[in-house]
Formats: C-alpha cells, sequence, structure tokens
C-alpha cells in the first residue's frame, strides 16, 4: 500500500525558506526514528504558502503525517516567529494497493476516481478537505473498495445451509392456504397500506394465543425480563449496527413535522379542504428529512440502551425481551399472505452473556422451543445451520456436526406448508430462528463485562410466521387442533358479522 499527497499550508504571514527546511529536516528525523515508512520528500514555499509532497507506506498514512506536521508546525512558528498555519489546501491525493481478487466488472465509490488493473488499484481522491481527512474516511474507502469486489464472488450465492434436526412426520388436517381461507371467512382483512393487515377477533386471538405461549413456556422458565421499547429508531443507532448500509431499502422512514406553527400548514389545509387530495409538493416543504425510522428489529434499541455501561458479572447471562415494538420492512415484491409482510408482530429475546454462558443458553432455548412446536403445537419442521455468505467469506463461523459444535451463527427453524406441495420438494417457510452474534453488538455500543469476554445475541418471535405455520398443518377449525394449543385457546370469538 502506497499513499502520495500534495498539500497546501496556508501561513498567517511569510516565513524564511531556512526555517522551513529546518522544521522539515527535524519531521523526518522525527518519523525515520519511529520506522514509520513515511517522510516529506519535498516541499517548496512562496509567500506564506507552503506546498508539501508527502509518501508513506502502509503503517502510517499521509494524511495522518500531514495533520501532524501541520501542528508541530504551528506550535513551532507560533512559539518562535507568531507565525500560524490558517488551512490546508490539498492538490492530489493519490492511494495505491492491491485486491486479493481481481474485480469481475467495474466498480466506484464516492469521492473517488478508480483505475483497476488486475490486482492493482490507483485511487484518486476528488473531495480532500481538511475535515475529510480528519474524519480518515479514506480507510474507510480503501475497505469499501475491497469489500465491493468480494462481494463480486459472493453475490447469487445461497447462504450455507445445513439440517441438523428433523421432527417426525405429521398428517396435515388439509392443504389450503390459510390466509385465503381467513380472507373468505373474515377473519381477516387487506390492510389501508401495501403489506399490512387488519386481524379481526378470531386471528387476533390466535395470534394471542401463541404471544402467550411464546412467554409462558419459553422466555419466562428461562428468566427473561420484559422491557418496553419505542417503535422509532434514530440513524445514529442503524449506523453502529449496521441496518442503515445493508437495508436501506426496506426501511420505513419517519419525517418530523417541520413546524406546529398553524400558519405554515394553512396552505396545505387549504388545499385539501378544496381538492381533498394530498398536496405533495406543499406537504415535502412543511416537513424534514428522515433522521429515524420504524422499528426494524428490536434488538437495535435494546444495545443502545446499555451503550457505555458495564455489566455486572452476577447479573450474567442478561436475559431480557420487547413485545411492543412492531417492525416495519418494505417487502416490495415479495408480500404474499400473513407470513411476509411489511408490518408484523414480535418479541425480541437479547441475551448478552459470557460465551460459555450463552451456548449453554442456547441448548436451553431450543430444548423450550421443542416443547412449544412438539409438544403445544404439533408441527412438522426442523432446524438447519445457516451461515450467510459475508460471515462465511469473513471466516466468522464454525461449522460442525451437530448444534451444539458451532459457535457463531444462526439456527433457523423452518415449517413444511402443506399447500405449497409435497415436503420434499416444496419451500419450507423459516419461522423462527436463534443467534449467537459473537461481540459485534456489545462492542459497537461500548457494552463491557466486569471481567472477560462478552458476547450476544437474539431469537426474534415473529407471531405471524408462528400463526401461519401452525394453520396450515391444522386448519382453522379448532376441532382439528392438538390438545397443547387448545389449553391456551379452546374457543374463538365471535368475530364480526356483517351484511
Amino acid at each position: 500500500m502506497r499513499f502520495h499527497l500534495i498539500a497546501r499550508l496556508s501561513l498567517s504571514k511569510s516565513v524564511d525558506g531556512d526555517v522551513i527546511s529546518k522544521e522539515v529536516e527535524n519531521f523526518n528525523r522525527y518519523l525515520d526514528e519511529r520506522s514509520s515508512d513515511a517522510k516529506i520528500d519535498s516541499w517548496s514555499i512562496k509567500e506564506n504558502v507552503l506546498e508539501l509532497s508527502i509518501v508513506s507506506g502502509t503503517k502510517r498514512r499521509a494524511h495522518d503525517i500531514l495533520l501532524n506536521f501541520r501542528n508541530v508546525l504551528s506550535k513551532n512558528l507560533g512559539k518562535s516567529y507568531r507565525v500560524g498555519v490558517r488551512g490546508i489546501e490539498v492538490d492530489l491525493y493519490e492511494v495505491r494497493f492491491s485486491l486479493d481478487k481481481k474485480p469481475l466488472r467495474d466498480i466506484s465509490i464516492p469521492f473517488a476516481d478508480l483505475e483497476i488493473k488486475g490486482n492493482n488499484v490507483r485511487m484518486i481522491l476528488r473531495e480532500t478537505s481538511e475535515e475529510f481527512l480528519r474524519k480518515n474516511y479514506v480507510d474507510r474507502m480503501i475497505r469499501l473498495v475491497k469489500e465491493k469486489v468480494e462481494n463480486q464472488y459472493y453475490e447469487g450465492k445461497k447462504e450455507f445451509w445445513k439440517l441438523i434436526w428433523r421432527s417426525e412426520e405429521k398428517e396435515p388436517v388439509w392443504n389450503k392456504d390459510p390466509t385465503e381461507e381467513m380472507i373468505k371467512r373474515g377473519w381477516l382483512v387487506q390492510g389501508p397500506t401495501k403489506g399490512k393487515w387488519f386481524y379481526r377477533p378470531q386471528l387476533a386471538a390466535i395470534i394471542r394465543a401463541m404471544e402467550k405461549i411464546a412467554i409462558e413456556e419459553v422466555l419466562k422458565p428461562l428468566g427473561f425480563q420484559e422491557v418496553i421499547e419505542s417503535h422509532i429508531v434514530p440513524f445514529e443507532i442503524w449506523l453502529k449496527t449496521g441496518h442503515l448500509e445493508g437495508m436501506p431499502g426496506e426501511i420505513y422512514y419517519v419525517c418530523e413535522p417541520r413546524t406546529r406553527d398553524i400558519a405554515e400548514w394553512e396552505r396545505f389545509i387549504d388545499l385539501v379542504k378544496i381538492t381533498r387530495e394530498i398536496p405533495e409538493d406543499e406537504l415535502r416543504r412543511n416537513i424534514s428529512l428522515p433522521k429515524a425510522g420504524i422499528c426494524y428489529a428490536q434488538c437495535p434499541v435494546i444495545y443502545w440502551s446499555l451503550k457505555g455501561k458495564t455489566l455486572a458479572d452476577d447479573s450474567l447471562p442478561l436475559l431480557i425481551f420487547d413485545r411492543t415494538a412492531i417492525s416495519g420492512r418494505y417487502e416490495s415484491g415479495g408480500r404474499h399472505g400473513i407470513e411476509r409482510v411489511d408490518e408484523f408482530h414480535r418479541i425480541e429475546p437479547v441475551y448478552i452473556g459470557k460465551p460459555e454462558q450463552l451456548i449453554e443458553l442456547r441448548d436451553k432455548l431450543i430444548e423450550r422451543y421443542k416443547r412449544v412446536f412438539n409438544d403445544i403445537l404439533d408441527l412438522e419442521w426442523r432446524m438447519a445451520w445457516v451461515t450467510p455468505w459475508y460471515l462465511q467469506q469473513a471466516g466468522k463461523v464454525e461449522v460442525e456436526e451437530g448444534y451444539g459444535e458451532g459457535v457463531i451463527g444462526t439456527i433457523d427453524f423452518e415449517a413444511w406448508l402443506p399447500y405449497r406441495g409435497d415436503r420434499e420438494n416444496s419451500k419450507w417457510l423459516e419461522f423462527q430462528n436463534l443467534s449467537i452474534l459473537g461481540d459485534k453488538y456489545v462492542k459497537a455500543f461500548n457494552i463491557k463485562a466486569q471481567k472477560g469476554e462478552l458476547w450476544s445475541g437474539c431469537s426474534g418471535i415473529g407471531l405471524e410466521r408462528w400463526v401461519a405455520v401452525f394453520l396450515a398443518q391444522k386448519g382453522l377449525d379448532p376441532e382439528n387442533w392438538p390438545e397443547g394449543f387448545r389449553r391456551y385457546l379452546n374457543k374463538l370469538p365471535e368475530g364480526i358479522k356483517t351484511l
């Protein structure tokens, strides 16, 4: 890796060249003593403008050297000559580095022009203000180029999937799509906006029964405590968790009004009253750009609530869950029934503890889920290790025989939907998962243990998914439901009668 930077420092007044020569010589000696593989290789001064050429290697970046020299020069000239450094302008910043693999097609990134020949990259930065340099965007740009090339080799690849357990086969009571049948019966109404549903009393009762089962049969026996969080998540949280860069096209964004002053909204109100339509241009004028979004998953806010904290060892593992925040995900083109929606109801258990504690907890969670899915819901289902490609290629996951051997990664719980076809050839529905995520999020939010390593994980319980799987296998008639579930819901409400 090689960096070449040409920049100009504006001084408050002219300085003799011999003075600058001594400063550069001393600074280069300072760099050489620290084996920093960097130096000011040439310079010139004209009146009060000092031009520098800086080269560096991997150990230190040229822009770090520039900022370091600016501070040293400002201190020394100020002390001896009452001269200050007023500003920095960059004329050229060139970075050369190599890639592990050749790009499969052209790539581009903001703020720079790229020239790629084989595995070699020449990156010329276009926008390089002093603030740009101080915020160290350069390293992120280098990582982004490497990441984009790496992604080209993994795009379209399926995530790793390995069966680790399967229930016995169960005879379904029917093979109809429960969503379509519930619409016919009036249990379910398509929502007022895309990907949303209105759940009438019968279906609402089933969803609440599932919620009660999850809490009483899985979470409370293991000691999970309930918390309540906001539905709205500011961008700063998603910047830390990676959601904002990972799925910006799936987020529902939240805008605030620019003002509550009714006078500012008068024209908007008048247009609504006259046209009975939404005046979009006037609306845009009165709202701010989004700074937050609707909850995508509850865990980011849970981590945020603990940011900068040190957790007492005797409180570990920390076991908490939220069931209030409704999740919103824009699923354009992929919606179907109640199992794939834009708005869904979810219980999010989050666990934070020592690695050995989380591995033990994972096994306990699996046993509780088995009790629910086998003994209460009587489902035909299976478990599989699923390792997303980005974890595989980063070497983040061990996958061995048996779920007890894997360390960081996700176990998916999948169920057969008879209406999709036979169990061997149709696509099963992922209706539950369980993840151990290592130190990714505790590090992002600077959450620490009193001593030793701290990990976290989560196991999102999607209530619509539980219901979709159960009804697909057991039908809508309570007489066909297993006794374990009927202990939680034996009779459906009468519902709403319409003419």
